[in-house]
């Protein structure tokens, strides 16, 4: 069964104005997710990437990889899900968007049935417009048992607080 942290303890929180003094020295761990079959299935599903690594076991099994993999795509997609366990929630945002990445690099395969998690660092705070915030965080989705991570990537959040926060 896939692990689920949405189903956790309600999230720690802390202030924009903590936020703020944090730069650089904000990070955290996610907890574990497991990457199964189905979850590969239906992200194929959803996107139409439907290729054989991601969802044919017995021919991905005479690849190199000696069966499926998630697809790069996959595993960005579960990083909000792993920043819900990892870092605290900002009390006070009016709202928060997915601004988008600097970068972003798949550096290593997550294989059916493999467990992942993500390391965040807050690393920089821009403001955009009066209220509106851009957060940078520095983040790696690793592979239980593997040394080296499976995807690296400085990920940009915009954030709307109240102007006198």
């Amino acid at each position: 069964m896939t692990h689920d942290p949405r189903h956790l303890a309600e999230r720690k929180t802390i202030t924009f104005n903590d936020l703020r003094t944090l730069q650089g020295d904000l990070a955290g761990v996610s907890d574990w997710i497991t990457v199964d079959q189905t979850m590969l299935d239906d992200f194929a599903r959803v996107t139409g990437d439907d290729a054989f690594i991601h969802t044919d076991p017995a021919r991905a099994s005479h690849t190199r990889f000696g069966g499926t993999i998630a697809h790069g795509l996959l595993v960005l997609s579960l990083l909000p899900l792993m920043m819900r366990t990892a870092m605290p929630a900002i009390a006070d945002k009016k709202m928060g968007v997915n601004y988008g990445y600097d970068r972003i690099r798949f550096t290593g395969t997550v294989p059916v049935d493999s467990r992942v998690r993500g390391r965040f660092s807050f690393a920089a705070m821009a403001e955009r417009s009066p209220g509106f915030h851009l957060l940078t965080y520095d983040v790696t989705v690793e592979v239980e048992g593997r040394d080296s991570p499976a995807l690296s990537a400085n990920w940009l959040l915009g954030i709307w607080v109240a102007i006198d926060a």
